[in-house]
C-alpha cells in the first residue's frame, strides 16, 4: 500500500509539470505555410521575419504577426471622375500587388490592405481627371502604366510591390453615349463619301487615259465596239440593239456630198 500511495503521489506531482510543458509547447511552437511569414516582436521590438515551417516563440515575451506573401487582387470601387474636358464619368479598376518586405508591411503602415485601397482610389481619380475623355477611352494602356508607376512609388516604403493596374470599366452618361454614337456615324459617312469620291476620281482618270488612247489609235474604238456586241449577244434578250459607229456612214456621207456638188455644177 505504501508503494502504491507513493507512486500515485509521484504521478500527481508530475501531472502539473506535464500540463505546463504541454501548454508551453502549444504556445511556443507555430507552423507557418509556404506563403506565410511571421514578424516576431520581442518585448515590443521587431526581431525579424521567420518562416515558413516550424518556428519557436517564447511565450508571453514574443508576439507574432502573420503576413501573406501571395498576390492580392483588389477591386477599386467606381470613382466619380471629371475629365479634363469637363465630362463626368465613373471609372473603376483592379490592382494586383504583393508584400515583398513583411517587416515594413507591419511596422510602416497600420493596415497595408486598407492603405493601398485608399491610395488606389485617390490616384485613379487624380490621373483620370488630368486627361480628356477621348484619351481615357483610347489610351487605356498608357493610363494603366501611369497608375501602376504612381502606386508602386508610394507603396514601396510599405514593403508592397504593385505589379499591375487595369482600368476595368468606364461608365459614360446616356447623353454622352448618344453624342459619341452620332459622332461615330458621321465619321463613317465621311469616310464613305471620301472613298466614293476617290473611286470617281480614279474612274475619271482611267476614262481620260482611254480617250487619249482612242484619239491616237482609232482602231481601238472598233475593237471596243466588237467586244460590246459580243457581250450583248451573250445575254438572253428578246430585243437586241446594235450600236453603229458613225465611221460606217462616212463613205455614204462623202458620196452624198459629191452628188450634191455635181448637181450644183450642172
Amino acid at each position: 500500500m505504501g508503494l502504491m500511495e507513493g507512486l500515485l503521489g509521484f504521478i500527481g506531482g508530475l501531472f502539473p509539470v506535464v500540463v505546463l510543458v504541454a501548454l508551453f509547447l502549444f504556445a511556443a511552437l507555430k507552423v507557418l505555410k509556404e506563403y506565410e511569414r511571421g514578424v516576431i516582436f520581442r518585448l515590443g521590438r521587431v526581431i525579424k521575419a521567420k518562416g515558413p515551417g516550424l518556428i519557436i516563440l517564447i511565450p508571453i515575451i514574443d508576439r507574432m504577426v502573420k503576413v501573406s506573401l501571395r498576390l492580392v487582387t483588389m477591386d477599386v470601387p467606381p470613382q466619380d471622375v471629371i475629365t479634363r474636358d469637363n465630362v463626368s464619368v465613373k471609372v473603376n479598376a483592379v490592382v494586383y500587388f504583393r508584400v515583398m518586405d513583411p517587416v515594413k508591411a507591419v511596422i510602416q503602415v497600420e493596415d497595408f490592405l486598407y492603405a493601398t485601397s485608399q491610395l488606389a482610389q485617390t490616384t485613379l481619380r487624380s490621373v483620370c481627371g488630368q486627361v480628356e475623355l477621348d484619351d481615357l477611352l483610347a489610351e487605356r494602356d498608357k493610363i494603366n502604366s501611369q497608375l501602376q508607376e504612381i502606386l508602386d512609388t508610394h507603396t514601396d516604403p510599405w514593403g508592397v510591390k504593385v505589379t499591375t493596374v487595369e482600368v476595368k470599366y468606364i461608365d459614360l452618361p446616356q447623353e454622352m453615349q448618344r453624342a459619341m454614337a452620332k459622332q461615330a456615324e458621321a465619321e463613317r459617312e465621311r469616310r464613305a463619301k471620301i472613298i466614293n469620291a476617290e473611286g470617281e476620281f480614279q474612274a475619271a482618270q482611267k476614262l481620260a487615259q482611254a480617250a487619249e488612247i482612242i484619239a491616237v489609235h482609232p482602231q481601238a474604238l472598233q475593237l471596243r465596239y466588237l467586244q460590246t456586241l459580243r457581250e450583248v449577244a451573250a445575254e438572253n434578250n428578246s430585243t437586241t440593239l446594235f450600236p453603229l459607229p458613225l465611221d460606217l456612214f462616212t463613205p455614204f456621207l462623202r458620196l452624198a456630198e459629191g452628188v450634191a456638188k455635181a448637181d450644183k455644177s450642172e
